[in-house]
């Protein structure tokens, strides 16, 4: 049975943070954007919301997160 976004995420927040990173630079090559300003502003976030989710503290819903990221982008 192949597994959902959801679960391969809920999975991945599980990994050492070296492993994070590693996965969230090869996610993020295989969209064409490895190596950009964007790309390493996207893995400090993923990183910041993955400690935090780890953490237990409360998300907030994807477009607000994704409005947030793109504001800063383009700032």
């Amino acid at each position: 049975m192949a597994k959902t976004a959801n679960h391969l995420l809920a999975d991945a927040l599980e990994l050492p943070e070296e492993e994070r990173t590693r996965l969230a630079q090869e996610l993020l090559a295989s969209i064409g954007h490895a190596g950009s300003e964007e790309s390493l502003t996207w893995l400090n976030e993923l990183e910041r919301r993955s400690r935090a989710a780890l953490d237990g503290e409360p998300g907030i819903p994807w477009a607000k997160a994704r409005a947030e990221i793109e504001a800063r982008l383009k700032g």
